[in-house]
């Protein structure tokens, strides 16, 4: 996981970006992962506190709240980022796209699984709300505005308030289609 394959998976799924240099220096959603990866290490190494300290900063900065004790997969691309909150018990699989404003929330004070377990290649529309310990499988799409609040299988397509679960269709000209 580096600085590097995050940069070329945000050119990949971004048109508008114009360089390798500009999406480092100007995608917050890119800066909100790197310091989660630092957060989650002092996390997982018992430093709770500036852990926690560390991923408030990067809110403030970011608009982005990601709990360290979240587990993130690779090439993460979090696009415009602004309002996404991943809560500490979410699980995010590899080379998941998220639009802003998209809620990895938790519907339990019990200290459990309580937050959403995402699968690989999963597109996340904006302002998708995920609640609860339910997974969402791997190659899913989540449309805008979604909630979530029951677990579906792979190639799933996700719709409505509640969401609805549907067979998915794979067009090669979508964004998860490729």
């Amino acid at each position: 996981m580096g600085v590097r394959e995050d940069v070329s998976s945000a050119l990949t799924r971004d048109p508008a970006a114009r360089s390798r240099v500009e999406v480092a220096l100007t995608y917050p959603g890119l800066h909100a992962v790197w310091f989660h990866r630092v957060s989650s290490r002092l996390w997982r190494a018992g430093f709770r506190l500036p852990a926690r300290m560390l991923s408030q900063f990067a809110r403030f900065l970011t608009g982005v709240e990601i709990h360290p004790g979240a587990r993130i997969g690779r090439r993460l691309f979090i696009d415009h980022g602004m309002g996404v909150v991943i809560g500490e018990t979410a699980e995010v699989g590899d080379d998941v796209l998220m639009y802003h404003g998209v809620t990895l929330g938790g519907t339990s004070l019990r200290h459990e699984k309580r937050h959403p377990t995402i699968g690989d290649r999963v597109v996340l529309g904006a302002g998708a709300t995920i609640l609860g310990p339910v997974t969402i499988g791997d190659d899913c799409l989540v449309g805008a505005g979604a909630v979530v609040l029951q677990d579906a299988p792979a190639h799933s397509l996700l719709v409505g308030v509640p969401a609805v679960v549907r067979a998915r269709r794979i067009d090669a000209g979508s964004i998860a289609g490729g």
